[in-house]
């Protein structure tokens, strides 16, 4: 390849690379939907191109991705010497990426140093079954589109010298720009939602099918949203623009976020960090600096959360988690958490320990329930326990007021909220911060290089306000009700969670439904849905694996065994563990999706099963024995091409 003429021709090809793998985003490694498993590749792709770069083998080498503050964390665990790095910000991007290279027998072992969703395979009240590298290192969902961006720049640089993305383009953009501007400006609520889903990065991408080719539908927005183009736009405009202008964008970003959570700049301070999983262990050692001679600490958590609002709470030093259970619907009974509350820090029925947090999802990834946060509020206050709220599957669906609802923290992420390029936030009151002030710049440096990751979640939180939090809640009941009463016609499907869409919880009761075929094992089942109707979907434990085998009635040895066959039979293990369907809705999902979604549902259900399978599935079980097809073939080679457009 010859050298471009200007920094813009390297730019341009970069836009174009980061612009195909956009139109087949989804989230990594466990989706069975044909844009999964294209992000997937690209994503593996990317330690390859790290690998290739550095002239070293993937048989000896892992390559973590991860940001400028996990990377120091990290590196206090290694030998000196023996990792090599790869910065975003020496390429003159503000991806705020560090890729690091290091030998897989240098990896310490033991519990990392951060925890959460995708650091673990298995997850029991007592133990831990740890993910095995460089997953156990990336905890929660990795800055997908940013490691691509990355990779793609690192061999353009190779290519065409190492200076060609700080080669940025100056004239006329010296000028902070305002966020607010798109192309859509004349159009707000319902009118403003209907041109974004024509503006989705994706929309007509056509995916290899059994009956020959059709549109893609995404119903994994629980676990990682796509983006539109006013979005990606900015992203555009931002990763080019000189340092003063980012660092203008960094603060209108923050002053747009604290007036979307009603979180006054002067009560709360807001950390930007690269998903929920970093922004809740973030939460945990800023909560927790202090040492407290007087009590013993005790964090109120319950049955229903996601793993990194569970396991960051397990290792916190002198502290101790207590477990609160929930109903088969997925809501907190607050007359239970008043009654704890008033033991621990009224009565003192429990000697020196005192429930200092209490520390809940806002609405469930797996039964899609919106708990009392009023309630849950005024209690925590009453008792004098600080409320942490994990808001991943909220603040893109309701309407969040931290300040009048009495939250002290609050983690969220834009890859749920259709930003993702890999920044999210905590947002926590200014009065609970006791960590040195040095520390505080570390972390707040780390976070605010991944200018473009804020600039997109600015965005994001710009249009979901013109759209209206109400219309989106609107939209999303009137969907989830259309879905709910056509699975209930399907006799071979059992949903959890809320069913009655009469029942006075319904309106409590979000676009995430987890279901399982009777007959058809749940990996088997996502896979037909995939290849059948061209679906993404979920399927297995949705990283709340507490809930989820609750639900699932598994018997402790039954989960034991499980976590026993981990290490003597992997791959069979990871096929057969138990698991569910999970379908999430979200902005780009209309009636024709969750119609077409319902034809699928029902005719894989009834499709003809051997004994075996049938067996399995009424047992929850995945099958270790997925009928390779034709249409695999053609979803290979939707991969493969979607590499090769991408990396070239």
């Amino acid at each position: 390849m010859s050298p471009p003429e200007t920094s813009d021709s390297a730019f341009e090809t970069l836009e174009r690379a980061v612009g195909a793998a956009l139109r087949v985003y989804s989230n990594v490694h466990r989706g069975t939907g044909h844009f999964s498993l294209a992000s997937t590749a690209l994503f593996e792709h990317a330690r390859a191109v790290i690998l290739d770069a550095l002239g070293l083998e993937s048989a000896r080498y892992q390559v973590i991705f991860c940001t400028p503050s996990r990377l120091a964390a990290l590196m206090a665990y290694l030998q000196p010497g023996v990792a090599h790095v790869l910065s975003s910000e020496a390429l003159g991007l503000p991806l705020g990426l560090r890729a690091l290279v290091v030998e897989a027998v240098a990896l310490p072992g033991g519990v990392p140093f951060q925890t959460g969703g995708g650091a673990v395979k298995l997850v029991s009240p007592q133990w831990v079954v740890w993910a095995d590298p460089p997953d156990r290192f990336e905890a929660g969902t990795p800055p997908i589109v940013n490691v691509i961006a990355f990779a793609r720049a690192l061999d353009l640089s190779w290519q065409w010298g190492e200076d060609i993305f700080r080669k940025k383009r100056v004239e006329g953009k010296l000028a902070p720009y305002d966020l607010h501007d798109d192309d859509l400006i004349p159009y707000t609520g319902r009118a403003l939602l209907q041109a974004l889903r024509e503006r989705l990065l994706g929309r007509d991408v056509l995916v290899p099918v059994v009956d020959g080719q059709r549109p893609y539908i995404n119903l994994d927005n629980g676990a990682s949203t796509p983006t539109f183009s006013p979005i990606w736009e900015v992203v555009r405009r931002t990763w080019q623009q000189p340092r003063a202008v980012q660092e203008a964008v960094v603060h209108q970003v923050r002053g747009i976020c604290a007036d979307f959570l009603g979180a006054p700049l002067k009560q709360y301070e807001i950390f930007f960090v690269s998903n929920t999983t970093e922004a809740l262990n973030l939460a945990a050692d800023l909560l927790f600096s202090e040492d407290t001679a007087d009590e013993e600490p005790v964090v109120l958590n319950t049955m229903l959360e996601h793993h990194s609002n569970e396991l960051p709470w397990r290792y916190v030093p002198g502290a101790s988690l207590l477990r609160m259970p929930v109903d088969r619907e997925g809501f907190v009974d607050v007359e239970v958490l008043e009654s704890l509350l008033r033991a621990y820090n009224r009565e003192r029925a429990h000697g020196k320990q005192r429930i200092r947090l209490v520390a809940v999802c806002a609405a469930s990834n797996v039964l899609g329930a919106f708990n009392d946060l009023v309630a849950i509020g005024q209690l925590a206050r009453e008792y004098g326990a600080w409320l942490l709220v994990d808001a991943a599957q909220l603040v893109a669906h309701r309407a969040v007021d931290m300040e009048s609802l009495g939250i002290d923290a609050l983690a969220f992420a834009g890859h749920k909220m259709y930003a993702p390029f890999g920044s999210g936030a905590l947002v926590i009151r200014r009065a609970l911060l006791h960590t040195a002030p040095s520390g505080l710049d570390d972390i707040v440096a780390s976070g605010e290089e991944n200018v473009v990751g804020i600039a997109a979640l600015g965005k994001a939180i710009l249009l979901l306000q013109r759209i209206g939090l109400d219309v989106i809640e609107a939209e999303e009941c009137a969907l989830t009700r259309r879905l709910l009463e056509g699975l209930s016609q399907i006799p071979e499907v059992e949903v959890f969670g809320v069913q009655d869409v009469s029942s006075e919880r319904f309106p409590d009761r979000g676009g995430v439904v987890a279901f399982r075929f009777k007959r058809v094992p749940h990996n088997l089942g996502a896979k037909l849905l995939a290849e059948h109707g061209g679906i993404g979907v979920r399927n297995g434990c949705f990283c709340a694996h507490l809930l989820t085998k609750w639900l699932m009635d598994i018997h402790p040895l039954r989960s034991l065994a499980a976590d026993v066959g981990t290490f003597i039979l992997p791959r069979f293990t990871a096929a057969i563990v138990p698991g569910l369907v999970r379908v999430s809705l979200g902005l780009e999902n209309d009636e024709q999706d969750v119609d077409t979604l319902l034809d699928v549902v029902a005719k894989t259900a009834r499709m003809p099963q051997p004994p075996l399978n049938r067996f399995l599935a009424s047992t929850y079980n995945g099958t270790p024995f997925l009928p390779p097809t034709e249409v695999d073939r053609r979803i290979s080679d939707f991969v493969e091409a979607t590499i090769q457009e991408v990396f070239g």
